[in-house]
């Protein structure tokens, strides 16, 4: 499982009225471990960066004007992202001006070579009513931002991948059975399973009796759309 954890830094909010990226960042992870390949740069945007912009990131025009076009590093970046899952906070920002930027290339949209996992969502979800900006993550899950003064795109990057793995922590043990297969002896070979001998109990005519009405009381109150009941005729009329 190859994922690439992301974030950009812009001229402005609205790629629509011509803000451009001024820094990309990127880290790879592998099974959950983060290999140490990144991809970072800066980037000259031909256009001002607005003054709220600049206050988040500090990154200024002056610094950006000997830095490479967005078209000058499009094909290593892509080649790095490959296909796949991008990890992502506030996903439709960055995904956004992404995709803008690939368009004016000619270029497919990011979206149709990688899916794409937005962790404020996940966030939002774990956490209803709290703060889950990436500071505020941090702080919840441990993760020592001291050196984050202002937003950057690698270091942001790098915060985000070890929030990420906080906040999945429970998928772990599924990778490690995953990689590491059971074994029964040196050679490799496969554990050697004794056949169940399972019991199964068929239901009783109240139980049936009560699954039918419960059926009936479900299908009822949506209006004919229980998907039980639906399955049933159609197996019915198989």
């Amino acid at each position: 499982m190859r994922q690439i954890i992301l974030d950009t830094e812009t001229t402005g909010l609205e790629p629509k009225l011509g803000h451009r990226i001024i820094e990309v960042g990127a880290v790879e992870m592998i099974n959950r471990r983060l290999t140490g390949n990144r991809f970072h740069h800066y980037l000259n945007p031909e256009r001002e960066i607005d003054a709220g912009a600049q206050q988040v990131h500090g990154i200024s025009l002056e610094f950006l004007q000997d830095k490479p076009l967005f078209r000058d590093i499009a094909a290593d970046f892509l080649a790095f992202v490959g296909d796949a899952e991008l990890v992502i906070h506030n996903a439709p920002f960055d995904v956004g001006f992404l995709n803008r930027e690939l368009d004016l290339l000619a270029l497919e949209p990011i979206t149709t070579r990688c899916t794409v996992t937005d962790t404020l969502k996940m966030a939002k979800a774990l956490h209803p009513g709290q703060r889950n900006n990436l500071d505020a993550l941090c702080k919840r899950y441990q993760v020592d931002n001291a050196n984050r003064t202002l937003h950057g795109a690698l270091l942001d990057a790098e915060l985000l991948a070890e929030v990420y793995l906080a906040m999945t922590r429970g998928q772990e043990s599924l990778m490690i059975e995953l990689e590491e297969p059971a074994t029964n002896g040196s050679d490799g070979s496969a554990p050697r399973t004794a056949p169940l001998n399972l019991i199964v109990r068929a239901a009783t005519a109240e139980e049936l009796a009560a699954h039918v009405s419960q059926i009936e009381d479900i299908d009822k109150a949506s209006k004919g759309k229980c998907l039980w009941k639906t399955l049933e005729s159609q197996q019915e009329a198989a």
